[in-house]
């Protein structure tokens, strides 16, 4: 699928990506129209509509990502909140085959999330995912979220990247775009983000649903260099 040889560094997206989208889901769009009902003595359906409508007005900014913004939006404690789901905090299970062939090949593994550092804190905390990763950066640290280009521009600066030797895999079709605009060499999609839902369809970027397709390539490129 890509030529290995000529790939340096993977940039990996975290939730939907190397993490099961699953937690993030039901959190979002279960767990906080709920808490939103009760604290409000309004509706689950009045709660859901007015998160849904709160989401749209800041979607593909650093807010949308932000949990101080969500607890000021809402009033709500969301990192007691998430601490309440931490059983659906899951590792994909070709993550971390995938991680560690990455290093067998000798390519740099980067993590490249929107997630929020506290968030991102405490997926680390309950799952083994550092163990497969080289260096990681929040895009909370650069001011900018992936889709925007300043994002990009930062990320290559900071880890002294040459962006046209990187893989780069994210389950966002508009965040793969952002980075093929910026200069990144490669793009992967993730077809199954989501545990409990269907694979979605990809229409610019090719996309898998299991990294272990991937492995045998991998490897095979690394015996020839």
């Amino acid at each position: 699928m890509f030529p290995w040889r000529e790939i340096d560094t993977v940039l990996l997206d975290m939730d939907g990506t190397l993490l099961d989208l699953h937690f993030d889901n039901h959190f979002w769009l279960n767990l906080i129209p709920k808490a939103l009902s009760e604290q409000r003595n309004i509706t689950e359906k009045t709660a859901m509509e007015w998160v849904e409508q709160s989401y749209q007005n800041v979607e593909g900014t650093l807010d949308w990502y932000c949990l101080d913004y969500w607890e000021r939006q809402m009033g709500l404690d969301i990192m007691t909140l998430h601490k309440t789901l931490v059983d659906k905090i899951q590792l994909r299970q070709d993550s971390l085959p995938f991680l560690y062939a990455l290093k067998q090949a000798d390519k740099r593994r980067i993590l490249v999330t929107n997630a929020h550092p506290k968030g991102l804190a405490l997926k680390l905390q309950h799952t083994d995912l550092a163990l497969g990763l080289d260096e990681m950066i929040s895009s909370h640290e650069t001011g900018y979220p992936k889709e925007h280009p300043l994002f990009w521009q930062q990320l290559f600066q900071h880890f002294n990247l040459d962006p046209a030797r990187c893989l780069f895999i994210d389950d966002n079709e508009a965040i793969l775009a952002a980075a093929k605009l910026a200069g990144v060499g490669y793009q992967l999609g993730v077809a199954n983000p989501d545990s409990q839902k269907p694979v979605k369809p990809f229409n610019d970027f090719p996309a898998i649903a299991d990294y272990r397709h991937l492995l045998d390539e991998l490897l095979a490129s690394d015996s020839l260099i």
